[in-house]
Formats: structure tokens, C-alpha cells, sequence
């Protein structure tokens, strides 16, 4: 027991604060210069989005060792303006593809320049070093300036190395733009909705120091090899941290507001808080962070990396929301919500429109989830209509990039697969029945690859003789169609069926196409095995949060059916809004396990609260004391955690424009009708069965309940 006179006992309570805010800005301090290096042990190849244990990925793999070192292929395309191609031309382009033999980053080996079969066109390879990394860019743009040369013609560059080098500038700035963009809205949401000068910005520092520590702890990981970080999985760990942190600092802030009104100690007012709100908020990190653990069991290694790159973000935003903010909110007090203190009135605060929505329900309940299931089932079956099949190279990026623009230009004067041949590894006694094999509709032509400096865009020449590497020959096989397209794949599909036949020859194949169709096979069993074992971990925590059987079903059932009616919006909204002829295929399992985790927080922060009101008044009486005290911070969390995932969109990639639209859209359709009315509905309706087999312990009644008049905010 402290002693003494009370000031001397008000600044010993003031110690245990103060230095956890002392802690946390010298760790803030410390890593905080963290956030802006992740970029130096992020890596964007391509090789992050291939299936490990598929049959692409091991031709990947194997195909290394018929080149002295991995390459990555920009393929020059000169389009004549005055016509056919002339000599003067031809010769130009020769001259430019020997040249960018030797620009930085190039290994040597170039093509020579081939006629297109109009005679309007030409083509030439040029082998970049596969480790460039972020030089890359610089390799490119050598290699087109030198392309430029060519007189009377329009260039383009297409393939693997001119992909990254955009893929490369999409993401350049990304540690500055999007994270200024993120807590610039969520600054302004926060201003706009609380009216208030220092709360915002303690939340908003709350948010910032997690990141700090969060990309402190990823760059360690990853420089020694136990984490991997792409540009998505940088983007995404800051808006997840921002937005998680956001939200479970709003909660704390919204129920210690509510306890400065009942008490006038500030003291006991944060212990109240903290003790009510340090289940939830553990709660819906927990599922968050389970969730995203779950993708571990996937087989694309980009889904992999999210998981623990995440599950640390959100394990960093908890900690932040239960010691920094709790510590700088006893240090200010009132002060923290000024110019509108709460006073010690000893009457909670009361939202009018809340008190209107919980009166609804309460009047109506049958009739309120009724009416929700039905839009939500309406939505929900234009769900199956979504293509998730994969994004075409031309729709990557949401800007035009360059090299969408030389795969069209490719694609309109050569085989539509030129440049991205279908690779087929085989046994070397067998390459001349595997070529003959292969001739499978939908292909234009196979060629040996030879290993040459010189011939054709593989490395290789018409008749050469094929290079062995361990008993296997490598053949080249162009396709017909535009290999991202679905006649390329079905041509693939047939492709394998035929080479496999050849007995002894223990064919393989591989390529652009087939990586393609492998991810999209991949990702459909992702989906089949992770969203039931995620639904499954966010029920554990859910049982143990509320122990209960019932309710966690009935919360678990709610927020997978928002999520489905979200993707029959995208279904709508994607194509005929947006201009996406189809997602990515990891889209709709990220969509999942961001929306089914962080949309059960809402219902987590909404039955916790129900769950204190009913040991008072009863579970019917208690939803509507719960919705009516929780609807304005659950509401605002919503907005922000949409506007966060909605900044994503300054990242010029189709996959993350997709999926901010996903997050953000399904956010707030959680927020403001799933939380707001079908499960208050339900609970309305079901009163204490919704606990069973338990049943809410009767406590002594408190006062200033939430529905009684009180002070307006």
C-alpha cells in the first residue's frame, strides 16, 4: 500500500507509465529506421509465386543447369513504321543487340535479330544476370536505349526481366508513399471523427512505434534467411499493423473515455479499461495472427512468407495497443481527449444513432436478421461468377507499364507465345520422340536448345544440336496463343499428356504457361485446405474468448457469409467497373483470411461487451446496452481499417488493387451490417441460449448504463 502525502502517491502511480513510454520511444528510436529498410532484404522474382512442389518449378529449377548462370530474358521487339522491315534496319538492330551484349548486368549471350513472318517486324533476346535484383531496371533501360537507335521504328521490350524492372519501379518509394498515404487518412478519419487534437496523434504514434518494432524484427529475420519479404508482403505488413493498431487503440481509448465519466480518478479509470478491454484486443490479435500462421501450409512461396511477416505485425500492434497507449493515456488523462474532456459525471456517453439502431433491433429483431441474411445471400450468389483464374500480363499493373506494352506489340507481329516458349526437360535418348510429341495443337514449333551465344531466342538454332546436362536434352516449345492466355493453357495441358506418354523419355515441362496453370491449381487447393483450418482456429479462440459453442458458430457462420457476399461484388464490380478480366488466384484466399480474421474482431469487441452487459440485465437486455456503447468505436474502427487496406491502391499492381477493394468494401459491410444488425439481431432473438451450454453469471447491476440519458457525443 502506497504512503504518504497524496502527491507523493499520485507521482509513484505516474512511475510505472512513464517508463513504459520511456521504453517504447527509445525502441522506437532505436528500430524505428527499420521501416524504411525493408526494401534492402525484400526480394520481387519472380520465383516467390511459384508452387514449390509443382512440375513448372521443378523445370525451373533443373532448366539452371543447362546455362552457366541463371538468366532472365528481355526480348526486343522493332516494329517498322514505313512498312516492311529494310536492310538498314536489320543492320541496325544486329548492331544494338551486339552492343547490349555488354551493358551492365548482361551476360553475353544475345540473339540475332528475327524477321517476323509479316516482314513489319523483328525480334531479338538479350540475356540478363537472374541476381540483379533492384539493377535490373538499370539493365532495361540500357538495353532500350540502345534499341532505340533503330531508325523508323516503334520499340518495345517484353519477357521475365522487363516485368521485373516494372515490377521493380511499382514498388520503388514503397516504405515512404504507402505508409504516408495509410496514416494520412487514418490522421484525418480519426480528426474528423472524435473531434479531438491528441488523441488521434497518440494512436497514430501507437501505430507507428509497432511498425517500428514490427520492421525491426522482419529485417533481422530476413537478412539471416528465417523470413522472406516481397514487395507485397512489405506493403502488407504496414497496412496490416496501422490498421490492426488503429483499431484495438480505438477500443481501449473509446472504454476509457467511458470510465472517466464513472470515475474521477484517472488511475482507476485506465485499470477499468485496460482490465475490459485486454481480452478482446488479445483475442482478435490472436485470431488475426492465427490466421495468417495458417498460410504456412500453402505452397506458394509468397503465401508462405505473409505468414509470420504478418503474425509479427499484429503481435506488435497488441503489444503497442496494451502498453504504450494505456501508458500515454494515464499520463494525460482528460487532457488526452481535449477540447471535449470527459467529465466525472458518473453517466457514459451515448451515441443518438447508436440508441435509434439498438432500438430497432430491439423492437424487430426477427425481422432485422431476416432482412440481413436476404442481402447478404443476394450478394453471395454472384460469388461463384468470379474468375480467379489469373491476371493476364496486360492487366498487372493497373498504370500502363512498358512491358505490357511490348508484349502487345509481340504478340501482333509473332506466334502469340514467342518469347515465353513452353520448356520441356526429357531424357536425352528420347528428344527426338519427346519433339515429336510435342507437336500438340496449339503449339508453332519446338526447338532444341543448344546452348549457343548465337541462334534463337532460347539459346538455341533450327537443327542444332541439343545440349545435354545430366542425361537431359531441353526443347523449346512456342505456343500458338498469348501465353497467359486459357487456349495456351489447355495447349499445355495437352502438351504434358503427350510428352509424359513417351515411354523412357520421364518428360517434364515447364515455362511461363505452365507455372501459370500450376499456381492456379495450387492456389485452389490453398483455398480448399486453408480457409476450413482458419475457420477452425479463429472458432478455438472464439470458444475460449466467450465460452460458449454456439455463439462462436453463429459469429464464425455470419463473417463467412459477408465474405462470400463481398466476392460476389467483386464478381460484379471487377469486370464492368474496374476492367479485371479475372484476380489473381491467391486473391480470394488472402480476401479470406483478412476478412473472416479481421471482421470476427468486430463481433469479438462487440459479444465481449454483450457478454459484460448480460451478467447485469440479461443477454435480450444486454445486446442492445452492447451495440448502443460499442457502435460508434467499432463503426469508426471499420472506417479506418477500410481506408487503410484502401491506400494500398497507390501501389500501381492489380493483385493489391483487388485486394484492397476486398478488405475495404467486406470491412465495411462487417462493420455496418453484419456487427451493426444481423448478429445484434441474433442475440436479440436467441437471448441466453446463445451462450450454451453455458449460461451469463448475474453480477451485481453497475450504474450509467449506456441507454440511459446521458451525455450526447
Amino acid at each position: 500500500m502506497l504512503t504518504g502525502s497524496p502527491t507523493a502517491r499520485r507521482r509513484a502511480r505516474l512511475l510505472v507509465p512513464l517508463a513504459l513510454l520511456i521504453v517504447w520511444l527509445g525502441l522506437g528510436g532505436a528500430f524505428g529506421p527499420y521501416a524504411g529498410k525493408l526494401t534492402q532484404v525484400a526480394t520481387n522474382d519472380r520465383a516467390a509465386f511459384l508452387p514449390r512442389s509443382a512440375e513448372s518449378t521443378e523445370v525451373a529449377r533443373l532448366g539452371q543447369e543447362f546455362q552457366t548462370a541463371a538468366t532472365l530474358p528481355v526480348i526486343v521487339v522493332w516494329e517498322s513504321r514505313t512498312g516492311a522491315v529494310d536492310d538498314a534496319q536489320r543492320a541496325a538492330a544486329g548492331q544494338a543487340l551486339r552492343e547490349a551484349a555488354a551493358v551492365p548486368g548482361a551476360t553475353g549471350r544475345v540473339s540475332p535479330a528475327v524477321p517476323a513472318e509479316d516482314g513489319r517486324a523483328l525480334q531479338g533476346v538479350v540475356q540478363l544476370r537472374a541476381d540483379l535484383g533492384r539493377q535490373t531496371g538499370d539493365s532495361v533501360r540500357a538495353v532500350r536505349a540502345l534499341a532505340a537507335r533503330v531508325p523508323d521504328a516503334t520499340v518495345g521490350l517484353a519477357g521475365p526481366a522487363a516485368i521485373a524492372a516494372d515490377l521493380g519501379s511499382a514498388f520503388a518509394g514503397i516504405d515512404g508513399l504507402l505508409l504516408g498515404v495509410a496514416l494520412g487518412v487514418v490522421l484525418l478519419i480519426l480528426l474528423a471523427v472524435y473531434r479531438a487534437v491528441l488523441l488521434p496523434l497518440l494512436v497514430i504514434i501507437g501505430a507507428v512505434l509497432a511498425l517500428g518494432i514490427a520492421c525491426a524484427l522482419v529485417y533481422l529475420l530476413a537478412d539471416h534467411g528465417l523470413v522472406r519479404v516481397d514487395g507485397q508482403v512489405q506493403g502488407l505488413l504496414s497496412i496490416l499493423v496501422i490498421g490492426a493498431a488503429t483499431d484495438y487503440g480505438l477500443l481501449l481509448s473509446a472504454r476509457f473515455r467511458e470510465e472517466l465519466h464513472l470515475h474521477g480518478d484517472r488511475f482507476a479509470a485506465m485499470r477499468t479499461a485496460w482490465r475490459h478491454s485486454v481480452e478482446p484486443i488479445a483475442a482478435s490479435g490472436a485470431t488475426v495472427a492465427l490466421g495468417l500462421l495458417v498460410l504456412l501450409l500453402s505452397d506458394l512461396t509468397n503465401n508462405r512468407a505473409l505468414g509470420p511477416v504478418g503474425a509479427i505485425g499484429i503481435g506488435c500492434a497488441v503489444l503497442s495497443a496494451l502498453t504504450f497507449l494505456p501508458a500515454a493515456l494515464t499520463l494525460l488523462g482528460r487532457a488526452a481527449y481535449w477540447p471535449a474532456r470527459p467529465a466525472a459525471d458518473g453517466r457514459a456517453p451515448v451515441h443518438a444513432v447508436w440508441q435509434r439502431v439498438a432500438s430497432l433491433v430491439g423492437r424487430l429483431p426477427r425481422a432485422t436478421w431476416a432482412a440481413s441474411l436476404a442481402v447478404l445471400a443476394a450478394l453471395a450468389a454472384f460469388a461463384p461468377t468470379l474468375d480467379s483464374g489469373g491476371v493476364p500480363q496486360s492487366e498487372l499493373f493497373i498504370k500502363e507499364q512498358p512491358s505490357a506494352a511490348g508484349q502487345r506489340l509481340l504478340s501482333a507481329h509473332f506466334a502469340g507465345g514467342s518469347g515465353n516458349p513452353a520448356v520441356v526437360l526429357a531424357v536425352a535418348g528420347q528428344a527426338d520422340a519427346v519433339a515429336a510429341a510435342a507437336a500438340v495443337p496449339g503449339t508453332a514449333g519446338v526447338r532444341p536448345y543448344t546452348g549457343g551465344a548465337q541462334g534463337s531466342q532460347a539459346g538455341g538454332a533450327a537443327g542444332g544440336v541439343p545440349k545435354v546436362v545430366d542425361g537431359r536434352v531441353r526443347l523449346d516449345v512456342t505456343l500458338a496463343d498469348p501465353a497467359d492466355s486459357d487456349e495456351a493453357i489447355a495447349t499445355v495441358q495437352r502438351l504434358r499428356q503427350a510428352v509424359h506418354a513417351v515411354p523412357g523419355a520421364d518428360a517434364l515441362v515447364g515455362g511461363y504457361t505452365a507455372q501459370q496453370y500450376d499456381t492456379r491449381v495450387t492456389a485452389e487447393r490453398d483455398r480448399s485446405l486453408i480457409m476450413p483450418v482458419v475457420l477452425l482456429c479463429i472458432l478455438a479462440v472464439l470458444v475460449l474468448l466467450l465460452r460458449s459453442l454456439l455463439a462462436p458458430v453463429l459469429l464464425a457462420a455470419t463473417v463467412a457469409l459477408s465474405y462470400l457476399a463481398t466476392l460476389g461484388v467483386c464478381a460484379v464490380v471487377f469486370p464492368h467497373v474496374f476492367g479485371f478480366t479475372a484476380t489473381d488466384p491467391s486473391v480470394p484466399l488472402y480476401g479470406f483470411v483478412f476478412l473472416v480474421a479481421l471482421g470476427v474482431d468486430y463481433n469479438i469487441f462487440l459479444m465481449t461487451r454483450v457478454r459484460e452487459e448480460a451478467q447485469r440485465v440479461g443477454t435480450r437486455e444486454g445486446v442492445l446496452r452492447g451495440l448502443t456503447a460499442t457502435g460508434g468505436v467499432i463503426t469508426s474502427a471499420g472506417v479506418v481499417l477500410a481506408a487503410t487496406f484502401a491506400a494500398l491502391g497507390v501501389i500501381p499492381l492489380a493483385f493489391l488493387a483487388q485486394i484492397a477493394f476486398i478488405v475495404a468494401f467486406g470491412v465495411l459491410l462487417d462493420t455496418l451490417l453484419v456487427r451493426s444488425l444481423l448478429v445484434p439481431a441474433l442475440v436479440r432473438d436467441l437471448g441466453d441460449r446463445v451462450w450454451w451450454p453455458a449460461r451469463p453469471t448475474r453480477v451485481t447491476e453497475r450504474p450509467a448504463l449506456p441507454e440511459q440519458v446521458g451525455e450526447r457525443v
